[in-house]
């Protein structure tokens, strides 16, 4: 009887995969093919590999100065998260009482809210503080957009940190600065990493918020380029489909080399 719940669950899992990859595969098999053979059936195999259509999509968009941009605005929102949600995170997990437990809160009622119920206020914001546009300003709007579920995750781990490690510090001569950098900071690389991996699945792949704050092409992010691709009255699906493979690839890559530290992480900082 175990061994067949064992087997019926694997079956079961096996089917649940089959059908997460099936779109994978779908836009695999047909960025090889030519736009009338898509048209034709888009389940049949390509009867020959059109390799042009990768090369063509950079050439025609420019994927490599797109990748440019989504790397700096990537960077940007990941390192302000990292450096934000941990202090914060830290503080308020070391510092308890009515204010922190309030703020702390605060954090984590503002992680049910929609975003899209503040997209217009949240555009109008930028505009007027000169950010909109910029690659530096979409940023900084990730940042607050990121650093509630950070905090949320460090204060968690925080909290599994003895405190004797800070107060021996302290009695070596160690301010409060030090104590973080050199001594706490280090210790919270598990749920850095798992912070790190969330946020870089996000806003690499992040389309909707470039949309709304980008107005220049030359400061397009890779999903903002590939959608280049996609006409009024005609799309270049081949193109397109070539696009957001390779858009996808190094954070597949990434998330495939990874993916352990996530749920080691996530437990860490919010069971323990």
């Amino acid at each position: 009887m175990k061994r067949m719940f064992g087997v019926m669950t694997t079956l079961i899992l096996a089917i649940f995969a089959a059908i997460s990859f099936f779109p994978i595969y779908m836009a695999v098999i047909n960025s090889f093919k030519t736009q009338g053979e898509i048209f034709d059936s888009v389940l049949n195999l390509p009867t020959t590999l059109h390799f042009e259509n990768y090369t063509g999509v950079f050439e025609q968009l420019d994927l490599f100065h797109s990748a440019g941009n989504t790397v700096i605005v990537t960077v940007i929102g990941l390192a302000g998260i990292v450096l934000c949600g941990s202090l914060a995170g830290y503080k308020l997990a070391r510092t308890p009482g009515k204010l922190s437990n309030f703020i702390f809160t605060l954090f984590l009622a503002s992680m049910l809210v929609p975003f899209h119920s503040i997209m217009i206020t949240l555009t109008k914001v930028a505009k007027g503080m000169h950010v909109q546009g910029s690659l530096w300003g979409l940023g900084l709007i990730y940042i607050g957009l990121g650093v509630n579920m950070a905090i949320f995750l460090y204060h968690g781990f925080v909290k599994t940190i003895p405190k004797e490690l800070e107060e021996a510090a302290r009695i070596d001569g160690c301010n409060d600065f030090q104590i973080f950098t050199k001594i706490i900071f280090p210790l919270l690389k598990p749920i850095t990493a798992t912070i790190l991996i969330l946020d870089l699945l996000w806003l690499w792949n992040d389309f909707l918020l470039p949309l709304i704050m980008l107005t220049d092409v030359n400061n397009y992010t890779l999903m903002l380029s590939v959608n280049m691709l996609f006409g009024q009255y005609n799309s270049d699906w081949p193109k397109i489909l070539s696009g957001l493979i390779v858009t996808a690839l190094p954070v597949v890559v990434f998330y495939a080399i990874f993916q352990k530290y996530i749920l080691k992480g996530i437990a860490d900082g919010a069971i323990k």
